[in-house]
């Protein structure tokens, strides 16, 4: 008897068990976005931020739109993260005139006082300089010069400037 009831109960838990850990139907990220009360918190404050970042690049000269980005908005401060120290300099000098320009926004009616912060970005842009290529006719002729040098530590790198002598694609 007590056998059966142990094996009753095993299954029993098992059951429950198996009912407490089935997986939820999937659900479309736009219903997630609206009814999951994280989710739902995140995007709020996600499109406020958005929506303070258009009203401060508003009030910011072009040049410096890109490297200035909302962070924060608690209790009167403002926090902006800026890519680098010499925008956050410029921005500091300009840091008066801008807390007057954001008060006359509702949303900014309270801020007090601005903060900046220099974070670089994680990803480097390319920089889009121009590489010159080594003509093959130039890398004789640097080859011939090398020949001509007793110094080994300069004939080595004149040697190894002309290695990277390119052909003109056709």
């Amino acid at each position: 008897m007590k056998r059966l009831f142990l094996l009753r109960l095993r299954l029993c838990f098992l059951w429950c068990l198996n009912m407490a850990f089935r997986p939820h139907p999937a659900r479309a990220p736009s219903v997630l976005l609206r009814e999951a009360k994280p989710l739902k918190a995140i995007f709020g404050h996600a499109k406020r931020l958005a929506h303070l970042q258009r009203l401060l690049e508003s009030q910011l000269q072009p040049a410096a739109r890109e490297h200035c980005h909302v962070a924060s908005w608690r209790e009167g401060s403002l926090l902006l993260i800026v890519t680098d120290g010499h925008w956050a300099t410029r921005l500091r000098y300009q840091q008066k005139r801008l807390l007057r320009q954001l008060q006359t926004f509702d949303e900014f009616a309270s801020l007090t006082r601005i903060l900046f912060k220099v974070q670089p970005p994680t990803v480097q842009a390319k920089v889009a300089g121009h590489t010159l290529d080594l003509s093959v006719d130039a890398a004789q002729t640097i080859q011939a010069t090398a020949d001509g040098i007793t110094d080994p530590a300069l004939r080595a790198a004149l040697e190894r400037l002309a290695s990277h002598a390119r052909p003109k694609p056709d």
